[in-house]
């Protein structure tokens, strides 16, 4: 999915997907914001714009990675391995920086992210081990009638194979 050749521009391509995405919820919020102060003309705007950086962000993702070389189980890895560094590096270091600087709002702000992080790792680790135990009783249930399927393959060959002539007797087709 990243081009060892391409680093820069994946790293350009992060940066244009992280700006487009923080575009689109800033956008969303002020929307809000504009719809309370009663200004339901300005909140459209943004919301018509927020809709936009989606689209954007959308295509940068698709360069990031390709939806033709995804598959569920790769997209839950991706999933799971972003939730754990939230929870396991981002957060507890934004916290150290607040709690260092004293604003105690943004330290509960990111113990609660860090936590809501580590649950939606949890979702989606339940939810890998559910595909995978899917996959698995897939595998054996099409294992089951590719069987099955070649026994009557089997069986039909058997009686294709034969016909009986007039006077009564078995004789081979071959």
């Amino acid at each position: 999915m990243q081009n060892e050749h391409s680093s820069e521009t994946q790293k350009n391509l992060q940066a244009a997907f992280g700006g487009e995405s923080m575009a689109n919820r800033k956008y969303l919020y002020f929307a809000k914001v504009a719809r309370k102060l009663g200004n339901e003309e300005v909140a459209a705007l943004f919301e018509e714009t927020a809709h936009q950086e989606t689209g954007h962000a959308f295509a940068h993702l698709e360069l990031m990675y390709p939806s033709n070389q995804l598959t569920v189980e790769k997209i839950l890895e991706l999933a799971i391995e972003g939730e754990l560094y939230e929870t396991n590096h981002m957060y507890p270091e934004f916290e150290r920086v607040a709690n260092e600087e004293g604003d105690k709002a943004a330290v509960a702000e990111f113990q609660e992210q860090g936590k809501e992080s580590q649950e939606h790792a949890d979702i989606f680790i339940k939810a890998a081990k559910r595909f995978k135990a899917l996959g698995m009783v897939e595998r054996f249930h099409a294992n089951r009638y590719i069987n099955a399927l070649k026994t009557v393959q089997e069986k039909s060959g058997e009686q294709a194979g034969t016909s009986e002539n007039t006077s009564g007797s078995a004789v081979s087709a071959a």
